[in-house]
């Protein structure tokens, strides 16, 4: 089966018909991963000092940009090449140093460590394939691994926030989850 990176999904017409005609129209999918690119220092400067009350939604907010990004694209007919490169570095550069403060701390350096490890495997991956003219569109394996990369770092933010246990068990155990799909992802990728 060949992937098509334009075909609309059934979460791009949800965002289309409720979020997206909030948008300026302006506002292009690119707009929106340097938005993405924007806020990652932010993000890793508050959560280095600990203020997870406040770094908390702008993580949130820039994880889910990369779903507005995406499904604007794909509903608008804007899906770029340089959107299909640089749309999915933002994301892992926003998920590998979220991992590198806050997964190294709340469990162990290993685990930030693989994470961000498969990470840099699949950015050099897909500058290969980019650098061949091959597609670096993101594939299902690949948006099922950042879901569950974004959901095992909000458990972790909440549990840092709330305190409850239950969040950090959900955390360790979605991130780990999210190693497997990582590791899918470079074989579908052919990035190994």
């Amino acid at each position: 089966m060949v992937h098509d990176p334009t075909k609309v999904t059934v979460v791009d017409r949800l965002l289309a018909v409720t979020i997206l005609p909030l948008l300026p129209r302006f506002v292009t999918p690119n707009h929106i991963t340097w938005f993405r690119f924007g806020t990652i220092p932010f993000v890793i400067y508050l959560f280095a000092i600990g203020e997870y009350e406040i770094a908390a939604p702008l993580f949130l907010i820039s994880a889910f940009s990369d779903a507005l990004d995406g499904a604007l694209a794909r509903t608008q007919g804007l899906v770029s090449d340089w959107g299909k490169f640089y749309d999915p570095l933002a994301d892992k550069l926003l998920i590998g140093s979220t991992a590198a403060i806050l997964v190294g701390r709340a469990f162990h350096p290993f685990l930030a460590l693989s994470i961000i490890t498969l990470e840099v495997l699949l950015m050099y991956g897909a500058y290969r394939r980019n650098q061949r003219g091959e597609d670096v569109s993101a594939k299902h394996v690949g948006k099922i691994k950042m879901v569950l990369q974004s959901a095992g770092l909000l458990f972790l933010i909440c549990f840092l926030i709330f305190d409850l246990p239950w969040l950090l068990a959900a955390s360790f155990w979605t991130l780990v989850l999210s190693l497997v799909f990582a590791v899918l992802s470079l074989v579908v990728y052919r990035s190994i």
